[in-house]
Parts: structure tokens; C-alpha cells; sequence
């Protein structure tokens, strides 16, 4: 009996310094190094991102009075000038996010919201003037 007790005083000790003497996450045991995220994992995240045809700036798009700018689901836009109606579908509106409303079909898209199209099911913005419009995503002007 004391030979166990004695086997026991001496692993116990073992076991406790050993599993505290590893600081996780520090320079000395990393979860992941910064070289590991710099050479293969950014890459492989900007990859996925381009695949899917996203783009993390904005871009300008010029709409004719009369036409309709359509985005794809996730499509971020900002009417910047002119006038235009939302055109929403019988599944809903496209997010005003700035405001924190659902914009219906025939309300006036507000200038400088940020509005995102949820679905790629035809929401978009009918261009009662010539409209400026920022855009970040897929999106088609017909």
C-alpha cells in the first residue's frame, strides 16, 4: 500500500507541472503561426472569395433613367444620386440596413442606406432618373 501512495505522490505532481508548463496560444506554442495564415490560409480565403465573385470595394455604376439595377443575393448597394423604386419580390423587399427596414416594390430607394438584396430572385432598383449607384457584388443592369 505505501509503494502506491508513494507511485501516486510522485506520477501526481508529474502530470500537474506537465500540463500547465504549455502555455497555449503563446510565441512558444502557437495554435497557429502567422506565417502559416500569411502563406496558406489567407490565400485559400481570398481564393474562396474571388470564386464566388465577391469584391471587398465598391464600385460606381452608372443607370439609365428607365433601366434596373438587379443584384445577386448578398449584393451591397448605396444610391449616391438620382431617384429610384425598389422593386422587391413576393418573398420580400431588400434590406435597408441603414434604417432597419424591409423596402418594399414602389418605395423610393433612400439616398446614402446601405441596402442588401438577400435572395438573387430579382430585387433591384428602377432608375426614375439617371442614378449613381455604389455597388459591392454580383449584380446586372437591364
Amino acid at each position: 500500500m505505501k509503494k502506491l501512495i508513494y507511485w501516486v505522490l510522485l506520477i501526481f505532481p508529474l502530470i500537474f507541472i506537465g500540463a500547465f508548463a504549455a502555455d497555449p496560444g503563446s510565441e512558444g506554442d502557437p495554435l497557429i503561426s502567422k506565417s502559416y495564415i500569411d502563406s496558406v490560409l489567407m490565400p485559400q480565403i481570398m481564393q474562396y472569395i474571388n470564386e464566388a465573385g465577391g469584391t471587398d470595394t465598391f464600385s460606381v455604376v452608372s443607370v439609365e433613367k428607365g433601366m434596373t439595377l438587379v443584384g445577386e443575393a448578398g449584393c451591397e448597394m448605396i444610391l449616391r444620386s438620382g431617384s429610384g423604386t425598389i422593386i422587391a419580390t413576393q418573398k420580400g423587399g431588400i434590406a435597408d440596413v441603414t434604417s432597419g427596414i424591409d423596402l418594399q416594390t414602389n418605395e423610393k430607394a433612400p439616398s446614402n442606406h446601405l441596402l442588401i438584396v438577400p435572395l438573387s430572385d430579382g430585387r433591384g432598383i428602377y432608375a426614375e432618373s439617371d442614378m449613381l449607384v455604389m455597388v459591392k457584388g454580383k449584380y446586372t443592369i437591364k
